[in-house]
């Protein structure tokens, strides 16, 4: 009982200070996992064999670790090692890209072919934000989306707080498509054994109606609000620098980048697990890079990577002591076992509990829940899979700080001089994280049941 006690404890704390934001992340989550080896898996469950499954590090020295010969494999509990690695080679490859212009010469040349209209950027950039976020981290996305919306709104004299709002929802929806559009769905792929194609082939199904349909929703009330006709500049009066510095660095990082798209959506007929991808991408960019490589090393978001790792020893605390397997009973016991009343408190909790938490930790957090869950009920495991990178991808919509996307932008801005209240931004974007989370569920109850 002291053991489970504490598990919770510490989990809790790790919650309030994540959410109070006064410590950087990963020295709050490393702490507690700290906190977690010592005083759950030591003092309360005296138990080295807990404390070594959960650091999971054997695993990564098995071969299936790397390549996975017959079905996927699945780590059931502890540091999911494939995630952090995967993430450290795609950071290197982005940087690469960014380093290469390959960002900011793709978003001008999309508002070129737009002919520099306000109301087609809008919509161009939706789309794009969208797509690139199925494949890159959606912050990196909206970073640089962000930065040349606002620089084409002072040359064409729009308004750019709505366009980069849309940018911020779409990133987040396209980042649910795919098992490595979000950090979230990394961890549901790779621990319950996932394949891109299988995201791809229902979250992604899921995404492009709910695209569709957000951007008929953006469109209609928001496209009034770009610009004054007053401000109206002819498109002929442009003059907008599309070029590219270094065109051998440019065309190095579009090939591996192709290259890394090819790999996750074979990686299922390959073998090749995401692991020895993100290990691969990040060789092939270093030593592509020449004198660069150390400076790509050095800008990883080595912070994020410490974070995850403090997380999953934490949420390991929880269940090690069965703390989530109560937790799952509770939930199947409130739905009466009932499929449909389950997959909607999964989809609801999870998006309204993303739009004020970090969706990573709860993502963590939910994935035994789900396994056990599946095991008691009969439910199918990979359908609560796919409701559960929905409503943590989406849900973290809802507010300024659901999504590290969403802080990221409004920080953006406001650096600008754009500033996006609290206010503004809950108006727009409230209504339309309800409307895609409905036509989710909708989704999930034709296709599923």
């Amino acid at each position: 009982m002291l053991a489970e006690v504490l598990a919770i404890v510490i989990f809790i704390s790790m919650f309030v200070l994540i959410v109070w934001d006064r410590f950087p992340k990963h020295y709050v989550t490393l702490g507690c996992g700290a906190l977690t080896s010592i005083f759950v898996f030591g003092v309360g469950m005296r138990s080295v064999e807990a404390f070594v499954n959960t650091l999971a590090i054997g695993g990564i020295f098995k071969p299936s670790f790397w390549y996975e010969a017959g079905e996927s494999a699945e780590q059931t509990s502890g540091v999911n090692w494939a995630t952090i690695i995967f993430l450290w080679g795609m950071m290197i490859m982005v940087e690469g890209m960014a380093e290469a212009g390959f960002f900011d010469w793709l978003c001008l040349k999309i508002a070129k072919l737009a002919h520099f209209e306000p109301v087609r950027i809008f919509v161009a950039f939706m789309i794009l934000s969208s797509v690139l976020a199925m494949f890159i981290d959606s912050i990196t996305v909206i970073l640089f989306l962000a930065a040349v919306t606002i620089r084409l709104a002072r040359t064409l004299r729009f308004n750019p707080i709505p366009v980069i709002m849309a940018e911020i929802f779409c990133a987040n929806l396209g980042g649910s498509a795919t098992m490595c559009g979000d950090p979230p769905n990394i961890i549901i792929g790779t621990s319950l054994g996932l394949s891109f194609s299988d995201f791809l082939m229902n979250t992604g199904a899921i995404g492009a109606v709910s695209l569709v349909i957000i951007i008929l929703y953006f469109y209609f009330t928001m496209r009034n609000r770009l610009q004054d006709p007053a401000d109206k500049v002819d498109p002929a009066t442009i003059d907008v620098e599309i070029k590219i510095d270094n065109m051998k660095e440019f065309l190095t990082s579009t090939i591996i980048f192709a290259t890394a798209v090819v790999l996750l959506v074979t990686h299922a007929t390959t073998g090749l697990t995401v692991a020895f991808i993100g290990t691969f991408i990040a060789i092939i960019t270093l030593a592509t890079s020449g004198r660069k490589a150390w400076t790509l090393l050095k800008r990883v978001d080595y912070h994020t990577l410490l974070f995850f790792i403090g997380l999953f020893i934490v949420v390991g605390g929880l269940e090690e002591t069965g703390v989530l397997v109560v937790i799952a009973e509770f939930i199947a016991k409130v739905s009466g076992g009932n499929a449909y009343l389950m997959i909607a408190i999964i989809l609801w909790v999870s998006a309204f509990a993303s739009a004020f938490i970090d969706n990573i930790p709860f993502s963590a957090t939910m994935i035994p829940v789900i396994r056990t869950l599946a095991a008691t009920t009969g439910v199918d495991l990979s359908t609560m899979a796919w409701t559960l990178a929905i409503g943590t991808d989406i849900g973290g919509s809802m507010t300024p700080i659901g999504a590290s996307a969403n802080v990221v932008g409004i920080s953006t801005a406001g650096k600008e001089g754009y500033p996006i209240s609290w206010a503004t931004y809950c108006k727009e974007l409230v209504p339309g994280t309800i409307i895609v989370l409905a036509v989710s569920m909708i989704s999930i109850f034709v296709r599923y049941f």
